[in-house]
């Protein structure tokens, strides 16, 4: 069930968005997704990817889509995020950095390792944040990592920790402005000050807002939760004001 709540706000705000979820928004045409989005848009190039490879798509004519290059990535690719030209890919084994200045061939510009978890990224500035998350569907039992890591990637090509910040069972996050947004699963949805990215602190923490993945803008919130997707107000941020939900049955 997971799976498909994470895909489903993809779904929807690629229908309705063409702008991102940060105040740095990614460049124009790109679809807003969440952190665990498997796809993404920008321009007229469609990003996909699989367990092990980056699979592009000329999407310019809509009704004749044409299937690109392929970069192998290895094993365990789990995520996508777009920013500005770059994508940043989540995998069990770190973050992979690719410049899509030309879009039809990305370039891997660099590399993030970490231990073996899962691994959404996002990205604002010059920084990304990525949550660690032990668990089965990572294929690491054995480790009990459950982190928000903060890196600096002014330079893209030598991305560096900052720091790693413990969490309980961190999933999706989300980024807008100075507010960093993440999913602890069963355990709630923590919101997180992030004026100085390098001294991250935590405003609020929604105990019983039970989250997989999230999708911030403009004070409007996009929640993807274990009975269906909900839309929130988060203009006051001591109190979530629920404005909508969508609920999914299997």
């Amino acid at each position: 069930m997971n799976s498909l709540l994470r895909f489903l706000p993809l779904l929807f705000l690629l229908a309705s968005c063409d702008k991102g979820s940060s105040s740095d928004a990614p460049s124009p045409g790109s679809g807003t997704g969440g952190s665990t989005a498997r796809f993404t848009v920008s321009g007229n190039t469609l990003y996909t990817v699989s367990n092990t490879a980056l699979q592009t798509y000329d999407i310019s004519q809509s009704s004749n889509p044409k299937t690109g290059s392929k970069v192998p990535l290895g094993f365990g690719v789990e995520t996508i995020f777009p920013y500005r030209n770059t994508l940043f890919i989540g995998t069990q084994t770190g973050m992979h950095i690719y410049d899509i200045n030309q879009p039809a061939t990305p370039r891997s510009v660099g590399i993030y390792t970490h231990i073996l978890s899962c691994d959404p990224v996002v990205a604002q500035g010059n920084y990304a944040y990525v949550t660690l998350r032990s668990g089965t569907n990572c294929r690491a039992q054995a480790v009990n990592i459950n982190s928000l890591d903060v890196i600096e990637i002014s330079n893209l090509a030598s991305p560096k920790l900052i720091r790693s910040y413990p969490m309980i069972n961190p999933h999706g996050l989300g980024v807008d402005s100075t507010l960093l947004f993440v999913g602890e699963g069963d355990y709630g949805l923590r919101v997180m000050d992030i004026s100085d990215p390098t001294n991250v602190r935590e405003v609020q923490y929604f105990y019983e807002t039970k989250t997989y993945d999230v999708i911030p803008a403009k004070k409007l919130l996009i929640v993807t939760g274990p009975d269906g997707i909900y839309q929130y107000s988060y203009a006051d941020l001591k109190q979530l004001k629920l404005l909508s939900k969508i609920p999914v049955e299997l």
